[in-house]
Formats: C-alpha cells, structure tokens, sequence
C-alpha cells in the first residue's frame, strides 16, 4: 500500500508531520509500523525525525550513500507514480496535477491489480493484521 503527500519544503517538522500522519494512515488499515527506511537527507537526520521516530516507537534505518538499489521499492514506486500520475495525462496546472494524486493513489491501493501479490490491489494484502498473528 502507497500513502503520498505533497508538499513545498522538505524540514525536518514537515517530514516529521508526514511521517505521523503515514503511521495513522497505515494503523487504520491494520498495519503496525515497525521501521522507516529513508535517505541521508537533512530533515531525515534531524533531531526532530529521531524524536519522532522515538515517540512512534519506530525503529530509522538509513539507505547507504549512493546506493539507490538498496530502497529499490521505493524508487519503483516513483516510477510507477511518475508513469500512473504525475505524467499520465496533461494538466494545466500543478494545482491540478497535485490535485489529481489521492484520487490515483486510492486507485493504486484500492483498484491497480499488481503481479507480485497474485493480481490483487495492495490493499488486500496488509500481512500483519492483529488477527493473524499469535
């Protein structure tokens, strides 16, 4: 399952903001976040990122320098993303594109049938629901 923001900076109290808010969205759908892989980037090594992380109870993993295989999902999303949203059709305004994105990530979730997981959407799939396991 995908969950996206868009936004006009990148501090360290925004990416802590969006992170909360990426945790709730993922506990109501029954996922537990455990861990958070980011870059090396500023607002991800900031005393804010590690204080929230800490209050969430997540556990920050950071991706080695120049290697962009080792978040290769992650990197697979933005193509996905480039290819499905941001550059699908032609908008006429940023304004337009950006409010284009929740709708096409509820399709992507909801709807966009995926290969790896046996042509299910992703929303199917969460595997650590509270019921499953003992």
């Amino acid at each position: 399952m995908a969950y996206a923001e868009i936004h006009t900076d990148e501090t360290a109290a925004t990416a802590a903001a969006v992170l909360r808010r990426a945790v709730a969205w993922f506990a109501d759908h029954g996922v537990r976040t455990e861990r958070v892989l980011t870059d090396n980037g500023p607002c991800d090594s900031s005393h804010t990122w590690a204080r929230t992380c800490t209050e969430l109870g997540i556990t920050h993993r950071r991706t080695r320098p120049y290697r962009p295989q080792t978040n290769g999902k992650v990197e697979r999303f933005h193509r996905t993303l480039t290819d499905g949203w941001a550059y699908a059709r032609p908008y006429t305004s940023t304004s337009q594109r950006n409010q284009a994105l929740q709708p096409w990530l509820h399709f992507y979730n909801h709807h966009r049938i995926h290969t790896a997981i046996g042509g299910h959407p992703p929303i199917t799939r969460p595997n650590n629901l509270p019921e499953h396991h003992t």
